[in-house]
């Protein structure tokens, strides 16, 4: 058995103000991708100042649709309840399928203001979110949020609220797969030139599957439980449109002409 590490959640604290960790991971995570994104900006001749704008209006939509997508998908009654609670990031509770669509919609007006075609764009973008989304899923480690399911597996951990069973470190196993893995797959397979929306689909196709497999590893939300033949979680439901996405999107980018490869340089 592994003890669960005691990490106090606010990081810096100073008098009234307090800085959480996992805020200060939303902030590594968009640290690394305006800091990625300027390494890649020439694949699409952008500047320095069109990325930082870019990085700019992700932010804005992974706050909003993530706070929102959560609210809607897995906390209406406590938005219902106390509607300031929306403001209260710093606690946790953001819905990454509400963040995904955020940054589609900042994606979409950024390349209209652009004139770039809207997969181009994304493909650009793909290899950026993994650093975010494993950083983000640490800040859910250190807030005690994504319990596991029980198990006697040895590397089990009892969250030191929920009892002294022992459970997944189902936040962990999101931290490798969704960070770790995804960045280093998605980076290694866009250093060279790929047809318009296979960044894209890759990033949607192996994004659902990681979701949707540790999904039977984590508890479901307690508000909700299991949605649909007593084992589906609400996260496995939205993930489904990501693969078949995915799947789809490679199948077209396949059909891509040759032109529309992005420059090879890293």
């Amino acid at each position: 058995m592994l003890e669960y590490p005691q990490i106090d959640p606010i990081a810096i604290s100073l008098g009234p103000l307090q800085i959480h960790w996992y805020g200060l991971m939303y902030l590594v995570g968009f640290l690394a991708a305006w800091w990625l994104g300027r390494r890649r900006a020439h694949r699409l001749g952008l500047s320095n100042e069109a990325i930082e704008t870019l990085i700019f209006y992700c932010v804005v939509g992974v706050i909003l649709g993530g706070r929102l997508g959560y609210a809607a998908f897995y906390g209406f009654e406590k938005f219902a309840d106390n509607p300031l609670w929306l403001l209260k990031i710093w606690e946790g509770g953001m819905s990454f399928h509400g963040g995904f669509v955020g940054v589609l919609i900042a994606a979409l007006v950024f390349a209209r203001k652009q004139n770039l075609h809207i997969f181009r764009l994304t493909d650009l973008i793909a290899p950026l979110v993994p650093i975010g989304l494993g950083a983000g899923r640490l800040g859910n480690f250190i807030n005690h949020e994504l319990p596991g399911r029980v198990t006697d597996v040895p590397w089990a951990l009892a969250l030191p609220h929920m009892g002294p069973e022992l459970r997944h470190p189902s936040a962990l196993y999101q931290f490798v797969l969704e960070g770790v893995v995804l960045f280093i797959v998605l980076w290694w397979f866009t250093r060279q030139p790929r047809r318009t929306g296979a960044a894209s689909g890759l990033f949607l196709l192996l994004y659902g599957v990681f979701r949707f497999a540790v999904e039977f590893v984590r508890l479901p939300d307690p508000q909700l439980g299991f949605i649909a033949f007593g084992w589906m979680t609400m996260g496995q439901l939205l993930t489904l449109p990501m693969i078949i996405g995915g799947l789809v999107l490679v199948a077209w980018s396949r059909n891509q002409s040759a032109a529309n490869m992005a420059i090879s340089k890293p």
